[in-house]
């Protein structure tokens, strides 16, 4: 599976990202992270092809959205009320496999990786 992610780029603060993942083929699950310098990639979000169930990580809850384009196999991430703790690159990825609940939020459970994208929160 390829991953061509786009979006992202320079946001001013209270601003809003809006990321999309286009896939080769048909995944069982897409989702995003993100990651700064020194830290750990972070989960972000997380959607399920088959059933549109969608997850969300700290950093999204209550305010990022992630949805699906199923004909285009094509993954969405939108995430408001922006701040500088949300500059990082965002990494899109995916698997065929469904995966459980608990194994989504684990990056090592994704087997095919975008480009990463850099976004960037500043006034």
């Amino acid at each position: 599976v390829q991953l061509q992610a786009s979006g992202g780029g320079l946001v001013q603060p209270g601003g809003s990202l809006r990321l999309s993942c286009a896939a080769s083929r048909r995944s069982g699950v897409m989702g995003w992270f993100r990651q700064v310098p020194g830290k750990e990639r972070e989960f972000v979000a997380a959607i399920r092809w088959s059933n549109n169930s969608k997850y969300y990580g700290d950093s999204a809850k209550g305010r990022g959205t992630i949805s699906r384009d199923f004909a285009n196999n094509t993954a969405h991430l939108r995430i408001d009320n922006l701040s500088p703790d949300d500059t990082a690159v965002y990494y899109c990825a995916a698997t065929i496999r469904t995966l459980i609940v608990s194994s989504l939020r684990s990056e090592r459970e994704y087997d095919y990786w975008g480009q990463g994208t850099q976004v960037t929160v500043s006034s």
